[in-house]
């Protein structure tokens, strides 16, 4: 395994839902296109902008949001700060005209300048994308392809034979959990400890600290946000809110004292719920590691700051900072030798990972060893393998909402299984990593996030 390192800047994304690589990637690469007209000095001869989507994009980007996406980027929005209470797709529609990249208006129809060729899947990867530009005379300017590999990480297609373009110049770099846990051992540091100067060697301690609260801030306005909404989520499911309605129940049940031993389990699915609302209603959520997965870690870290923080050696701001620092350090791992792709390897590779990060950050915050994080990392992934991604009409909403409040429960599960024992585990994390790459890479399309098969096929049609 070669050496590399996935920054928590790009681990942990601030975005508009409902997908990440539906909806962040899209974006992204329709603003990086755009750039890319602006320095080879070809914006001003542009006069159309066509987008052809292929694989799991064409199946079912319509119901994660990637034209609407793609208008964004080409507008050059930018998916942190985007106004998503301003009705600027349905303006597109209406006009039938964008402004590219902020500065010239050109004609667009949304209907008839994204094509989406849903029996083409480019080999490289199921989520790819072509853009194309052309002047008044329909001569081609600039024709790029791209794909997004996973949440909203975007390669053009010259960078997809490369493991990692541009990898971060860290001091700690590190390509298995073995080599990281070598690392740790030999320089004496926590894994979070090992994240942090890492990311200190990229940018100053005070900036990564406030990134790190700024995160955990706002996956906490996702559960917030998601907790008070009612009403239906978009889409041809007309699937309403149920996060409020449970979020009620608890609070009369907290009150009046009923007795229930199993009572943190509905809040920690209350908190996925929330979040995953929010996001399958385009709402602002974190990459954890994908926007699919958004609910897992945020009701994790509810979880150690309402009640196992109690048991923790650190107080609720440092078990936080080491809960987020350490899901990175496994994100990063996945990434590097599997994917976070649901369009790749199914939902494993997204709720599945976002499993095993939360369980591994709550164990690091809970006192952990080395041996007991990767134990509860590897726990929480194990129980996942096989997980299929097969969205009902394309939208990230059934099985997706109660998938994430399932996976954050198993999450708090593998973590205390790990820190009731001495660490000893049979099987690693890199081979679970490995085998879960295999499983995914081995089910069938239908089940890599195209809607085609499983419960997309047989639950009900759209």
């Amino acid at each position: 395994m070669s050496q590399t390192y996935t920054s928590l800047f790009d681990v942990f994304s601030i975005g508009i839902g409902p997908s990440s690589s539906h909806t962040m990637g899209p974006m992204r690469a329709a603003a990086r296109f755009v750039d890319n007209l602006k320095t080879s000095h070809l914006l001003s001869r542009v006069r159309r902008i066509q987008v052809q989507l292929y694989g799991s994009l064409a199946l079912t980007g319509e119901g994660h949001g990637t034209p609407g996406a793609l208008v964004y980027g080409l507008m050059g929005q930018q998916a942190e700060t985007v106004d998503t209470t301003a009705d600027i797709i349905g303006e597109v529609r209406r006009r039938h005209q964008l402004v590219l990249g902020g500065q010239q208006f050109i004609p667009f129809d949304m209907d008839a300048d994204i094509e989406l060729c849903k029996h083409i899947t480019l080999p490289q990867h199921a989520n790819g994308m072509r853009f194309t530009a052309s002047d008044e005379a329909g001569r081609e300017q600039l024709s790029e392809v791209y794909f997004s590999i996973g949440g909203g990480a975007i390669r053009r297609e010259d960078e997809m034979s490369l493991s990692a373009p541009n990898p971060p110049n860290v001091p700690y770099p590190f390509g298995s959990c073995r080599e990281l846990i070598d690392i740790c051992q030999r320089e004496k540091l926590s894994i979070a400890a090992l994240i942090f100067n890492n990311e200190c060697s990229l940018r100053p301690a005070p900036i990564v600290r406030h990134y790190i609260k700024h995160i955990a801030d706002v996956m906490d306005q996702a559960i917030l946000r998601g907790m008070a909404a009612a009403g239906t989520l978009p889409g041809s499911l007309k699937l309403g809110r149920r996060a409020s309605q449970i979020y009620r129940r608890l609070e009369t049940k907290f009150r009046n004292n009923d007795e229930d031993a199993l009572m943190i389990i509905d809040w920690i699915n209350l908190w996925a719920f929330a979040v995953s609302e929010e996001n399958a209603a385009g709402g602002r959520v974190v990459t954890a590691p994908t926007m699919g997965s958004a609910g897992v870690l945020p009701s994790v870290l509810r979880y150690f700051n309402r009640f196992g923080h109690k048991e923790a050696p650190h107080n609720r701001e440092k078990g936080t900072e080491i809960i987020l620092l350490t899901a990175s350090a496994i994100c990063s791992l996945y990434r590097a030798n599997a994917s976070i792709s649901g369009a790749e390897v199914g939902c494993q590779g997204e709720v599945g990972v976002a499993c095993s990060m939360a369980a591994a950050g709550l164990a690091a915050a809970m006192g952990g060893t080395y041996a007991q994080i990767e134990n509860a990392a590897e726990i929480a992934m194990e129980h996942n393998l096989g997980l299929t991604c097969d969205p009902i009409c394309g939208l990230v909403q059934v099985p997706c909402i109660e998938r994430n409040a399932i996976g954050a429960v198993k999450a708090v599960n593998a973590a205390r299984l790990a820190m009731r024992g001495d660490g000893s585990h049979f099987v690693s994390l890199d081979s679970v990593i490995k085998t879960m790459y295999e499983t995914g890479r081995a089910l069938q399309d239908g089940f890599r996030e195209t809607s085609l098969a499983g419960l997309a096929k047989n639950a009900l049609t759209c």
